[in-house]
């Protein structure tokens, strides 16, 4: 399985090259790839661009291919090279011929440095000095367009002019040279390939539809228990209601159970639109299968459904109309299920699909005649009666129960028949051809929406690609170099920082590793002291094993252990100022080892001992001391550079330290880390908007700094980057290290400079067991003399990598051939007594040490950390318009829609059916805008979820201040979403101006809200992601929209369902907002009923009750909220 971020699938170097495969499968001559490298080791990157090379020879292909850090023996593999530098080429042509152009630009590349890296850095302003090598003439910079400019006149510029000059000639290619077709298969083969695909992914995703049907069983059953047909009589006006409100109610379950499409959609978009592009297939071709491999699912709910309730609800007896029943329902749901997934294609992204998908909801239900009847709709908005769907399916339903013989008895007083008399009362025509019509018009709607789904994909592209952000530094380099003038780099100017500072950053990263001074090295060195005092520690650990379960496909294979070893018996230590580096293949266990080392395991059993400075380490006190940089930089996306240190230090920094020290260390800490001229930058989403990888690499470097730790791990700091910026990125790194701390990373494919930068090497095999562990020595002699006295193991090549080197001779198939163990080799050599001799030392205290000790788990009190998470969420609120404003502009939207549809409802008091349209308005009110509130708030919550995951672990807060923040940050929103519904709604339907009733409208609206939102918040906060949460939690909203009251009022609920009416939060709110409006007014109905007593007696509401439901409603926020806060403490989703 590929995988996802749930799923556990292949890794991100696998999913590479299956990208990879899937182009070169096809029939294309022409590959253009991107970064194909990312995330693979540098020897899985020689194969791949090998074979390439390979195929391209001999079938003659033509490829062009972009690469990050390309290993010194990849780029040996091309053929040409063409050098970008800010837009313009400055080389293009083969790559034996460019260090001669370089070379007759003054510059030459030395000996141990990749010409990869090299080409890289020439370029830069940067970088470009320490390679002039005409010393009788004064190093100027030479730009970007001088380069291009002397490329020209460069022979192989010369010939490239020349080759472009002469027009090609048709006549010597071959007439079938470009293909005709737009497509490589006939129709026919396109349809069936997407159909069993489709069909595959369907098979592969049972678990949705599996749940999706015992979701529909389960509302079945709750419907057929509460419209059971004992209590349903058939002998009033009232009786036809509640016959009335179960029709309903049906039909809107079937509608809302077509919702889940939405997300299905929009969850397989982004494959749809790669494959489009690739003319894979056309849009039908997929659009077909998804509509007709639904139908069979349709058919299969609509049946149940049907079984499960129509005898049992007691519908008319007739086998003619139960039949007729059954094809209504099965042509609705496919109705539904084609708008939904038209409105994915058209939202394209979960947000904006999810509003829309509200919107069709909204407009169907409220004009469907049911919330609003027919002579109740008002002239303006008669067409959307007219053209609901809901409305036809409403009208069918309704007429084929009505008219059957169990409503032919004629009432006293009346001449016509029972059943008529409610279809009359509810503005149904009680014709019975409206069952036909409607059916069509459902079946017509269903080709519509596929139709048009079918169009969106051809026609609509997904929403933005994204950008690269530039600092405001790089933009400054570009005007100035554009209006030839020199610029000073420093955004700050020199008077701040003294003049020593600009010296030491143009020296280069090859001189910092070398320990090469610069003049100012004695003033810069006790800058670099750090303005906070902190303890050098050293780590030593002994004997580490970790196993995990023996997962099921490994046991299906015949394996008989429980248990399977991902470590085995790792020991060394890490001392104060050594940079040591952790490295392997992919899959022989760094970041298993480092997780471990670190405390973050989340499962599996771990042996062996860990001594900190000698003690034993104990994971409360450690995570005080030490920083974690995660692989993937989690980061709150609407929060800037700074507000990120600053929350950091301020939760992480022991209370002594003041705030003046504070800020002076955040800043020294941004100078170190390089990250001052991005200092107000907003931080966004990884790969969508906000930093480059570099700086959010920096970042989340920057971000463990600020706790001024003893000990940081690094996971993998380099990876994704290109060499420039790898190479600022380990210039954060050593200039850390310099301060005297204790650092230890993992790295992939470094390249000579950044491996020079390491003191120390642990080198781990497949299967978790050591094979070097020691020092590496001036260019890696050390380690290259260990490997090379081993028998039968090549001498190193000159100029080659040592890293790269060093996993080639150690791989599996080399160990076959040589037939030896490194392993073992490692445990009887001179090296491995060596180490074990240094862990002996370092696991017993030095004399007149003490044993670290803190008072309190976290390093700042309760109330501090509550205000720390408040004023982080204050600032992510604030800079999150796609999540606050569309839900403001959506409550305005729905106001003015619902002012507009229910106009000036609320004076009315004539008739019983006056009440329903306004109790209509409230409930329709309350279960969209609640919904929407729901479902918006889950992906903001997941993604600040993860989040809170590292935060936690690095010990900066508990669950409860996070629970704190993210709650009560919704307050104000929330009261600002009211305060506009509230105004418009209350003054267009025109209810009562009192002050007492117009406050308690608001006050009822508002908390409604207030628990739809933390209701969101609580699915996200006990289920593993928010697709999840969004199913789990719209199977509540079509129980709570059953029991609210509007559908069956609490007097006509049998017995055994009243407890639940009273446990459901929608139906407090109906009824605060009844009693209060309705409860206390004497005026009469027609028929001579005053309303309050209708109110009483129909709904049983009381006016004199408004009061304890206030406070049951405020008490649902408190139990919604407080539930969120315990599920965020107790569980745990991240599986590591």
């Amino acid at each position: 399985m590929v995988g996802d971020e749930m799923i556990r699938g292949i890794s991100g170097g696998q999913k590479k090259r299956v990208t990879t495969g899937e182009m070169l499968v096809g029939p294309a001559r022409a590959l253009f790839m991107d970064e194909i490298s990312t995330g693979l080791d540098s020897s899985t990157t020689f194969q791949i661009v090998n074979s390439l090379r390979q195929s391209i020879h001999i079938l003659n292909g033509t490829a062009l291919i972009s690469l990050l850090q390309p290993a010194p023996e990849t780029y040996q593999l091309f053929d040409d090279v063409i050098l970008l530098s800010d837009g313009q080429i400055v080389y293009q042509g083969p790559r034996e011929n460019v260090l001669d152009f370089f070379k007759y630009m003054g510059f030459k590349c030395p000996k141990r440095k990749g010409v990869a890296d090299f080409l890289q850095e020439v370029t830069s302003k940067k970088d470009q000095e320490q390679y002039w090598t005409r010393i009788d003439e004064p190093y100027s910079f030479i730009s970007v367009k001088e380069f291009a400019e002397a490329f020209q006149s460069f022979h192989i510029g010369q010939k490239l002019g020349d080759d472009l000059a002469i027009p090609f000639d048709k006549s010597k290619s071959h007439p079938d040279a470009l293909s005709k077709d737009k497509y490589g298969v006939p129709k026919k083969e396109l349809l069936k390939a997407c159909l069993s695909r489709e069909l595959l992914l369907m098979k592969r995703n049972l678990f949705v539809y599996v749940f999706k049907m015992f979701q529909l069983i389960f509302i079945g059953f709750i419907t057929v228990t509460i419209f059971l047909r004992i209590e349903m009589h058939r002998d009033t006006i009232t009786d036809g209601g509640i016959f009335m409100g179960a029709l309903f109610f049906i039909l809107v379950t079937v509608m809302f159970n077509g919702f889940a499409e939405l997300t299905l959609t929009i969850l397989k978009l982004p494959v749809f639109y790669k494959q489009r592009d690739l003319l894979f297939y056309p849009s039908w071709a997929y659009s077909l299968p998804t509509w007709i491999l639904k139908i069979p699912i349709s058919i299969l709910d609509a049946t149940l459904w049907v079984l499960m309730s129509y005898y049992v609800i007691g519908f008319d007896p007739n086998v003619g109309r139960f039949f007729k029943q059954y094809l209504l329902l099965l042509c609705l749901s496919q109705m539904a299920s084609a708008l939904f997934r038209f409105m994915g294609g058209l939202g394209r992204n979960i947000i904006v699909a999810n509003t829309c998908g509200s919107f069709a909801m909204l407009a169907v239900l409220v004009m469907g005649g049911f919330v609003l009847t027919r002579d109740a709709v008002k002239k303006w908005w008669i067409w959307g009666y007219w053209i609901s769907p809901l409305m036809y399916g409403q009208n069918a339903i309704a007429v084929n129960e009505f008219l059957g013989k169990s409503w032919r008895q004629v009432p006293p007083n009346s001449t016509e028949p029972l059943g008529v008399l409610i279809l009359k009362s509810r503005g149904i025509f009680p014709e019975a051809r409206w069952y036909w019509i409607g059916v069509g018009a459902l079946i017509g709607y269903c080709f519509l929406f596929n139709f048009l789904f079918t169009l969106a994909l051809k026609y609509l592209d997904p929403f933005g690609k994204p950008q690269a952000v530039i600092s405001k530094e790089t933009l400054a380099e570009k005007i100035a170099s554009k209006a030839r003038e020199k610029v000073d780099l420093s955004s700050r100017g020199e008077g701040s920082s003294g003049g020593g500072n600009e010296s030491q950053r143009s020296v280069s990263f090859r001189s910092l590793s070398a320990k090469v001074g610069s003049v100012n090295d004695a003033n810069q060195s006790r800058k670099r002291g750090m303005v906070l005092p902190f303890e050098p520690l050293s780590m030593s650990f002994d004997e580490i094993r970790y196993a995990v379960d023996m997962p099921q496909e490994m046991k299906a294979q015949g394996i008989s252990e429980d248990r399977l070893e991902l470590l085995k018996g790792i020991c060394g230590a890490f001392r104060p100022g050594v940079l040591t580096a952790l490295m392997g293949i992919s899959g022989a266990g760094k970041t298993t080892l480092m997780d471990v080392l670190a405390g973050r395991k989340s499962g599996g059993y771990v042996k062996g001992t860990i001594k900190i400075s000698g003690y034993p380490k104990k994971q409360e006190t450690f995570a005080r001391i030490s920083g974690y940089c995660e692989q993937p930089d989690i980061h709150s996306p609407h929060v800037t550079v700074y507000e990120s240190l600053l929350f950091s230090a301020w939760l992480r920094l022991p209370p002594e330290v003041n705030p003046e020290t504070k800020t002076m260390f955040i800043e020294e800490v941004m100078e170190l880390v390089e990250l001052t001229s991005l200092r107000e930058a907003l931080v966004g989403l990884p790969g969508v908007n906000g930093l480059s990888t570099e700086a959010r690499k920096r970042l989340t470097i920057a971000v463990e700094l600020v706790a001024n730790p003893s000990i940081i791990f690094m996971d993998e700091p380099t990876s994704g980057l290109d060499a420039r910026a790898a190479a600022v990125v380990m210039r954060t790194v050593r200039n850390t290290v310099d301060t005297g701390r204790t650092v230890v990373c993992t790295i992939h494919q470094p390249s000579i400079d950044i491996f020079d930068a390491f003191d120390e090497l642990l080198l781990l095999k497949r299967g978790g067991e050591e094979i070097y562990m020691g020092p590496l020595g001036h260019h890696s002699c050390y380690l290259i003399k260990y490997f090379e006295e081993i028998n039968g193991i090549p001498k190193i090549k000159d100029g080659y990598n040592p890293a790269t080197w060093m996993l080639e001779i150690t791989s599996a198939a080399q160990e076959e051939a040589l037939g030896v163990n490194f392993a073992d080799i490692y445990k009887n050599s001179e090296l491995y007594r060596r180490n074990k001799a240094l862990v002996k030392e370092l696991s017993s205290p030095a004399p007149g040490s003490k044993d670290l000790y803190f008072q309190t788990r976290y390093s700042q009190s309760l109330l501090t950390q509550c205000m720390a998470c408040l004023w982080k969420q204050y600032w992510s609120y604030w800079r999150n318009p796609p999540y606050n404003a569309v839900r403001f502009l959506f409550t305005t939207v729905i106001g003015l829609l619902f002012g507009t549809i229910f106009w000036d409802i609320g004076s009315k008091r004539t008739r019983e059916q006056d009440v329903f349209n306004s109790m209509g308005s409230m409930y329709a009110a309350v279960l969209f805008i609640g919904f929407q509130n729901c479902a918006s708030v889950q992906p903001v919550v997941a993604v600040e979820r993860t989040v809170f995951y590292r935060e936690r672990a690095t010990g900066m807060y508990s669950a409860l201040p996070y629970a704190f923040g993210q709650v009560v940050i919704e307050l104000p929103y929330v009261l600002v979403q009211t305060a506009i519904y509230g105004v418009i709604v209350y003054a267009m339907i025109g209810f009562q101006w009192t002050a007492a009733k117009f406050f308690w409208y608001l006050f009822f609206m508002y908390f409604t809200f207030l628990y739809f939102t933390f209701y969101g918040m609580m699915a996200v906060a006990v289920t593993p992601n928010h697709n999840i949460a969004a199913i789990v939690s719209s199977a509540f909203f079509a129980i709570w929209n059953l029991f609210s009251g509007f559908i069956i009022p609490r007097t006509r609920i049998p017995i055994w369902w009243r407890w639940y009416y009273w446990a459901c939060p929608v139906s407090w709110t109906i009824y605060g907002l009844i009693a209060s409006q309705y409860g206390d007014i004497n005026e009469k109905f027609d028929s001579g009923e005053t309303v309050e007593h209708f109110v009483r007696n129909y709904f049983d509401f009381r006016n004199e009750f408004v009061e304890i439901v206030a406070m049951v409603v405020v008490g649902i926020c408190v139990l919604f909220g407080s539930i969120f806060a315990v599920s965020i403490k107790a569980f745990n989703f991240q599986k590591r």
